[in-house]
């Protein structure tokens, strides 16, 4: 044995756990805004009006700042402390670690800038344009060189099962990351996604659901596996159930992310494999869940005293009833009723507010006393904060578990006659809003334990002493000869890390392979429709602007082949009508009605009055109003650019349209406006249908106006013959 005195570099934890609770308290409060938009809307949409502040703009900016920069700063702060200390090294390199710390805020200022601006891609937890998806690959390599390279010189021979999950992290988003952001660039921020439609829609939920599974749950797992044990002052419950944990969870999750496209155009045998396979990751989540719990076997008390441990039970415990209602929700019969509704919400807050934020919270209070040489300042405000972030958390959940089934019921229920009870989709919005007043009321709680926490860290840090490098005595066992014999199995793979990573990635590429493959490379998969046209340059113009503000984040485009949904919507969607879409706009959540069929349900003076004041032409609509898009002038600089991206793309404009496409996108627009001024006329309108016809709201209209009506020319004999499934 050889004991050395070295160094652990505290400087870049310190740095990324004042990030993380930064930006965990700002991601919440734009996160409580967010919700305040739905349960006041009349204050928020109307009086407090403005753009870069409206609901779908700002969604994807809670979803972002939560995920990336409160989740992902919490990874960070924690791989690099356990790391050192499992490793018995320094980081690899410390200039490496300050440009991953440096570099990841400013791609977190990127979003804050670019999002509420309109720059997005639309794809869900996948919004930022393509420099900025550049700039995370980057960044991400540097992280995982930084740590495989940290690994390779490491002082112990085996390597702790922690750091396994880190290694199956860092390979699994690289992945993700690099397939699912293949967009072909028409500026410097503007991009169309390379997949188009059915394709789109399935890479996009297997990075989506897989964001959650190697971001949101992986690395956290590993956490887990240092931090419960170290709080504990007890070692794992069991070392072959962390195995078992391990290579069953990264197999089977790459394979689920179908189960978020059930009842769709997605073909069958993809839902299939996702169904099953989703319903298979209840053991290896539950045995992670437990091997967790397990560890405080006998040791309650210490849990009574020690507050990082309380906080470390509830994640556990939000953790299995996450894994336990994912599967579940994946279940069809169970999915008719979920999706598109509260309920999925109220499921993804659970993994959130649950396990990511209170684990969080509990790595937190367990290093910052370290760092700073102290005990904590409060550990009276400490178990305050416990208490009021659980109670925030059933209070956020709940309400919203009511307002899921209440929405999904409420769609399904029929009369005597056959007849929809709730034909006016007002109504399920009306009857939630009682329930988006006490989501918002948990979150505030939720919001102020974490801003009594960072008073209670900070007052620790100013009256505590902090020394960047730590210097400690390690015993060295790396050189020492490993007697193999009656070795288990495991062992040779832990000392080998390099093996380690390939035989995570071999793993997870398996299921995404199989199931993404077929659907890009045969194209009998996809069954086109020949009445399916490309846009018109002005309807084109509009799909950016619908993309633009977020549209997608309240409507879906996808009418499934359930009763309810046809007798609503109308015909149900078909592959084919999605084939030049890119990116696809399906939606995850109707806070508004479907609109796949929305293409002349309604004159264009409508589409007008009800885009500026939405409540005034339909009451009780939550809807904000968007009254710049009738000031705001069309940009056509792009639109050469973008008919050419989307002919690279597959799309068939015909060579030079895009010299023509101005001339059509003004005849077309022309129309549409001298329509809203002929339906307008009683208002005394004195503006010109030319000044109209320049306005970004007329284009947004052609778009709606065009949605569902290329499916509606198709004679019966050729339309698929799936049978409507009557739920």
């Amino acid at each position: 044995m050889e004991t050395e005195r070295i160094s652990y570099d505290n400087r870049i934890v310190k740095y990324f756990a004042y990030a993380t609770i930064i930006w965990g308290v700002t991601g919440m409060i734009v996160g409580l805004i967010v919700a305040l938009q739905l349960a006041y809307p009349n204050f928020f949409n109307d009086y407090l009006g403005f753009k870069y502040l409206s609901f779908g703009r700002i969604r994807p900016l809670h979803t972002n700042a939560v995920i990336f920069a409160f989740v992902g700063n919490g990874i960070f702060m924690g791989v690099y402390y356990s790391m050192q200390r499992l490793l018995k090294t320094r980081m690899w390199s410390d200039k490496l670690s300050y440009i991953n710390f440096w570099g990841w805020q400013l791609i977190i200022l990127s979003a804050v800038i670019t999002l509420p601006m309109g720059i997005t891609t639309s794809k869900e937890y996948a919004e930022l344009e393509w420099p900025i998806d550049i700039a995370i690959t980057l960044l991400w390599v540097v992280f995982g060189w930084n740590m495989l390279a940290t690994i390779l010189v490491r002082r112990v021979k085996h390597i702790y099962a922690a750091i396994w999950f880190f290694i199956a992290t860092f390979v699994t988003v690289a992945v993700l990351h690099i397939f699912n952001s293949f967009e072909l660039p028409v500026s410097f921020m503007k991009s169309y996604s390379w997949y188009a439609g059915v394709q789109d829609a399935l890479v996009q939920w297997w990075y989506g659901h897989n964001a959650v599974a190697f971001f949101l749950t992986t690395p956290y797992l590993g956490l887990m596996y240092y931090f419960v044990p170290k709080a504990a002052n007890r070692p794992i419950y069991s070392y072959k159930l962390s195995i078992i944990h391990f290579w069953a969870l990264i197999f089977i999750y790459i394979w689920a992310g179908p189960h978020h496209l059930l009842y769709t155009s997605l073909p069958d045998w993809a839902q299939s494999l996702g169904v099953v396979f989703s319903i298979m990751l209840i053991a290896p989540s539950w045995g992670g869940m437990l091997n967790g719990l397990l560890t405080l076997r006998g040791a309650w008390d210490k849990v009574r005293d020690n507050v990082t441990l309380k906080f470390m039970v509830v994640a556990l415990t939000a953790y299995g009833m996450a894994t336990f209602e994912g599967p579940l929700l994946s279940l069809k019969n169970v999915n008719s009723l979920s999706h598109f509704t509260d309920w999925t919400i109220a499921h993804v807050h659970i993994g959130g507010l649950g396990w990511n934020g209170m684990l969080t919270f509990g790595m937190l209070y367990f290093l910052f006393p370290i760092l700073f040489k102290r005990e904590l300042y409060s550990k009276k405000l400490a178990n305050i904060h416990f208490w009021i972030a659980t109670l925030g958390i059933l209070l956020w959940a709940i309400p919203m578990y009511w307002a899921g089934f209440s929405q999904g019921l409420m769609w399904q229920e029929f009369n005597p006659d056959g007849t929809l009870t709730n034909a006016d989709f007002l109504k399920t919005v009306e009857a939630l809003r009682p329930f988006y007043i006490m989501r918002s009321l948990g979150g505030l709680i939720y919001i102020m334990g974490a801003i009594l926490m960072a008073y209670n860290l900070l007052k620790t840090a100013r009256l505590g002493t902090f020394s960047k490098d730590e210097t400690v005595e390690v015993t060295s066992n790396r050189d020492k000869a490993i007697n193999t014999k009656g070795e288990y199995w495991h062992r040779p793979i832990e000392r080998k890390p390099v093996r380690l990573m390939i035989l995570s990635l071999v793993v997870i590429l398996v299921g995404g392979a199989v199931e993404i493959i077929p659907t890009l490379a045969v194209k009998s998969n996809i069954k086109e429709i020949a009445q399916v046209k490309p846009l018109t340059p002005l309807e084109l113009e509009g799909r950016d602007i619908y993309i633009r503000e977020g549209c997608n984040n309240c409507h879906s485009q996808m009418i499934r082949p359930l009763r309810f949904e046809t007798e609503r919507y109308g015909e149900y969607s078909k592959a084919g009508e999605f084939v030049y879409d890119h990116p696809f706009l399906w939606g995850s959540k109707r806070t508004g009605p479907d609109l796949a069929r929305e293409g002349g349900l309604r004159n264009d003076s409508w589409h007008y009055g009800h885009m500026i004041m939405p409540k005034q032409w339909s009451p009780g609509s939550i809807m904000p109003a968007y009254p710049w898009l009738a000031d705001d002038q069309l940009d056509l600089n792009l639109l050469e650019g973008k008919i050419n991206a989307m002919r690279v793309l597959g799309v068939p404009y015909e060579e030079g349209f895009e010299k023509e496409a101005e001339a059509h996108l003004r005849e077309q627009a022309l129309g549409i406006a001298q329509r809203i001024l002929d339906g307008l006329s009683a208002e005394g309108s004195v503006v010109s249908a030319e000044e109209v016809a320049n306005t970004e709201i007329v284009a947004l209209i052609a778009y709606l106006q065009r949605l569902g009506t290329d499916i509606k020319s198709v004679p019966v004999a050729e339309e698929p013959t799936d049978q409507i499934i009557n739920e």
